[in-house]
């Protein structure tokens, strides 16, 4: 018995120091809410994240992979897209179901997925993050997106058709 409770004791320190290790790294990941102060905030935090590009107008975005295929010429060209959206909260406000894509004309949506499609290729993968102006702005968006709230967008262009 006296070997067995030489064996458990080791292993209970380091399950307490990996917790610990656990918590102490939660501790470091911000907490934002839906706060104006929240909002400013995440988008400096994004932006100085290595690899962000900031356009003029205030959009970032963050290649995860780079596409080779074709750009969207005009507005009316049909994207093929999978994308999920979310607050900086993290909390989900729309997505594509797993296995599916959804089509739309590149000029129809809010202004920053249009100029981030303007910029994208087929095959691209980004990280969007819109600030409000580019979004819904002060009048949000039904009950999923209050009003003046940052976007963060997994965005991915699958295909480029021309206007249907």
């Amino acid at each position: 018995m006296q070997r067995n409770h030489n064996l458990i004791t080791p292993f209970l320190a380091l399950l307490a120091l990996a917790g610990c290790n656990k918590a102490a790294d939660a501790a470091k990941i911000p907490h934002y809410d839906l706060s104006a102060a929240s909002n400013a905030k995440y988008l400096a935090d994004f932006a100085a994240k290595p690899g962000v590009t900031k356009t003029e107008d205030g959009l970032e975005y963050r290649v995860v992979k780079a596409g080779t295929g074709k750009a969207p010429q005009s507005g009316a060209d049909m994207v093929t897209v999978t994308y999920k959206g979310t607050l900086i909260t993290g909390k989900v406000f729309d997505k594509t179901a797993p296995g599916k894509t959804a089509t739309f004309p590149a000029g129809a949506l809010i202004p920053g997925w249009v100029e981030a499609l303007s910029l994208m290729k087929e095959g691209d993968v980004w990280q969007l993050v819109i600030p409000s102006d580019l979004g819904y702005g002060p009048g949000g968006a039904g009950s999923d997106i209050p009003p003046n709230q940052t976007l963060v967008f997994d965005l991915s262009l699958i295909t480029v058709a021309p206007p249907q």
